[in-house]
């Protein structure tokens, strides 16, 4: 993994990690309901941030050497790619 971006997908997780907790003590403790909501609504977008530093990896480092390879090699990469982008278009906004 390129080592900037390690670097920020770590981060990105530990801000995951304070905000999951967050949100577990706002349910336990009975909080107002659209204050859980928009907690929860927060962690989806630092998710969407991680997928997105996680993406730009892949294409920075696997799907250009995969491409560079060339023929069956190219066009797992490009399955791979519709794949992540049928996922997200299911299970997205």
């Amino acid at each position: 993994m390129i080592s900037d971006l390690k670097k920020r997908a770590l981060h990105r997780t530990s801000i995951l990690e304070g905000q999951l907790r967050g949100l577990g003590r706002m349910i336990e403790n009975e909080d107002y309901c659209v204050d859980i909501i928009t907690q929860s609504l927060a962690i989806q977008k630092s998710l969407q941030s991680l997928n997105k530093l996680i993406v730009e990896n892949h294409l920075r480092t696997h799907v250009s050497e995969m491409f560079s390879q060339g023929g069956e090699s190219k066009e797992k990469a490009v399955a791979e790619l519709l794949k992540v982008f049928e996922l997200n278009n299911v299970r997205g906004d």
